[in-house]
């Protein structure tokens, strides 16, 4: 188990290198200047080329592209993620205090998908054919194809702006208003889990099928065990390893979908600082959000693998 760990982990280092080269570079290789997002329409009339040149020397923009990439790479190593070309403050801070709110949504919603998911699967495979098997698996499908920034916008016009229930956007902490944090995350986090809850009834609902029709199920049958035990005990984690991997990748896919949520709901989470950043060309803010959305998305895929060899005894890390 240890050397399996630690090979993913050098995995990972490899994959976020390559992804630092790409998002460094292809950053640098969109048309327009961060320089220039710096400067009023009246500055951009005033400024002569050497104010402008001066202003890119003064954010390391004049030099060679695989100098700047080094010297990103030698600050990451010691701590320092650099400072934003736009707001001039250091990515790592603004990250710090983003980062927990996009984690909050992300794991509500995932939590979500795997509460409500899984009981719906389990409850249409043992019922199958029933008009709830059809009713559920109705609403899975649909749940799947609706797009989050339609449903976010839906949620707002009916709940916000017709029936007055809830704010429309916005965010607040905990700790300095409990209660209008609930209501400003109950539309978001809604709209987060629609698909991990739908496709997670998928999937439980397909392996918990395939699993019931196994001879050892029909043993347990036919030797008098109580429906409960045959279900939770023997047929629900056997079937759990294809779900574990669909919920992993449903978690990274929250992660992402983050972006649409936060812009939508107007959140300010990650997803909203990268695509701030990205429309400021802010190299660095762009560059510190994909790193580390990157380094959580190594992380959920190592525990996910970790995770097989609870459920499967059969697996081993060799």
């Amino acid at each position: 188990m240890k050397i399996y760990i630690i090979r993913r982990i050098l995995m990972a280092i490899v994959v976020l290198f390559l992804v630092s080269i790409i998002i460094f570079f292809a950053m640098r290789l969109l048309p327009g200047d961060p320089i220039l997002m710096l400067m009023s329409r009246s500055d951009q009339a005033t400024f002569t080329q050497a104010d402008i040149d001066a202003l890119r020397h003064e954010h390391g923009l004049d030099k060679p592209m695989i100098i700047q990439y080094i010297d990103w790479v030698n600050g990451l190593l010691h701590g320092d993620m650099g400072n934003s070309i736009v707001k001039a403050t250091p990515v790592a801070d603004e990250i710090k205090r983003r980062l927990p709110i996009t984690l909050q949504l992300g794991l509500l919603a995932f939590v979500l998908g795997i509460v409500i998911g899984i009981p719906a699967g389990i409850i249409c495979s043992i019922r199958r054919g029933t008009p709830i098997d059809t009713l559920v698996t109705t609403l899975s499908n649909i749940g799947i194809t609706v797009p989050s920034f339609w449903l976010g916008l839906m949620l707002v016009y009916i709940f916000s702006l017709d029936l007055k229930w809830l704010p429309t956007q916005g965010y607040t902490p905990p700790f300095d208003n409990f209660g209008l944090f609930v209501k400003q995350l109950i539309m978001p986090v809604i709209c987060l889990s629609l698909f991990p809850i739908a496709s997670t009834t998928r999937q439980t609902r397909s392996s918990m099928l395939e699993i019931l029709r196994q001879d050892y199920i029909r043993t347990a049958w036919a030797k008098g065990l109580k429906e409960n035990i045959i279900i939770l005990r023997h047929a629900l984690k056997n079937s759990l390893i294809p779900v574990v991997t669909l919920s992993g990748v449903g978690l990274s896919a929250i992660i992402g979908g983050t972006v649409i949520i936060e812009t939508v709901f107007n959140i300010p989470g990650m997803g909203r600082l990268a695509v701030t950043a990205i429309l400021n060309q802010d190299y660095p803010y762009v560059q510190g959000v994909i790193l580390v959305t990157g380094t959580l998305i190594m992380l959920i895929n190592l525990l996910v693998d970790i995770t097989y060899g609870w459920f499967d005894p059969r697996i081993r890390y060799n």
